[in-house]
């Protein structure tokens, strides 16, 4: 799930599903580039990936495959069904719907590993005040398939605009797509907020629905100015993240305390 925004066009490309497709926030970018479509998905975008050059390849690792190994030897534990049948706690698929429906939260143990991520979430300010944004990820491990993300979603992953600033987040994905935080970061900066100040509302509105939410949201507005936040958990306090700009040699470190 990938997503690529070009803030002085509001010009988006984002592909959902992407099999066998290695580089695939560049494919994102071909999206934007040769079509007038904002999302691809599926094997249909693995299709259009490899008719702009791009080489499908196995793509599974020594731990990948340790990983499904292990997890099928714990019953498939965790998982995300739930109202289903045989019980997603204690047996591995094929599910179905019971005849009666007994309505209840999502069956998967929350465990420490489960906050682990690979999400990739860039913001760009140019000198000029260009900005542009872009998130790169490969989902939540175990995940029902056909899932997809909040990353390719314009508003959710990422977003960015010329006159505010821009941002990307990261975290429950499930969750954060239905927010569009980073679209509502931006529109905080455009009200003039600071933006940490931008980022620590976005994840405040999460959490009042949601308040054992794990994600983390980092903004920048035009004037190079920039700032995170992220949800408090008993295992996740603090969010790192990197910066490099004019004032720096390198791109530099810096953490800031979970909310």
């Amino acid at each position: 799930m990938h997503f690529f925004s070009c803030s002085t066009t509001m010009n988006v490309g984002a592909v959902g599903g992407l099999r066998r497709i290695k580089n695939a926030i560049g494919v994102a970018r071909k999206v934007l580039e040769h079509t007038a479509h904002t999302l691809l998905v599926g094997e249909s975008a693995t299709t259009f990936a490899e008719s702009m050059g791009f080489i499908s390849e196995d793509l599974s690792t020594n731990t990948s495959r340790a990983l499904h190994s292990d997890w099928l030897a714990r019953n498939c534990q965790p998982n995300y069904w739930r109202n289903v049948v045989p019980d997603p706690s204690k047996y591995c698929g094929p599910y179905k719907p019971p005849s009666i429906l007994k309505q209840g939260g999502p069956t998967h143990k929350e465990t420490g590993d489960n906050y682990g991520h690979d999400t990739i979430g860039v913001v760009v300010v140019h000198k000029m005040g260009r900005t542009a944004a872009g998130t790169s990820t490969n989902g939540i491990k175990f995940k029902i398939q056909g899932r997809v993300g909040d990353s390719p979603v314009p508003g959710a992953g990422a977003y960015a605009d010329d006159s505010a600033g821009a941002a990307a987040a990261t975290g429950d994905g499930d969750i954060l797509m239905r927010f569009l935080p980073s679209y509502q970061a931006v529109e905080y900066m455009r009200r003039g907020e600071d933006p940490t100040v931008a980022c620590q509302k976005v994840i405040s509105r999460i959490q009042k629905y949601f308040p054992n939410f794990f994600g983390a949201v980092i903004c920048a507005n035009v004037t190079g100015s920039y700032g995170a936040a992220c949800g408090k958990l008993p295992t996740f306090t603090q969010f790192t993240f990197m910066v490099y700009n004019s004032l720096k040699n390198q791109p530099t470190e810096e953490k800031v305390d979970c909310i």
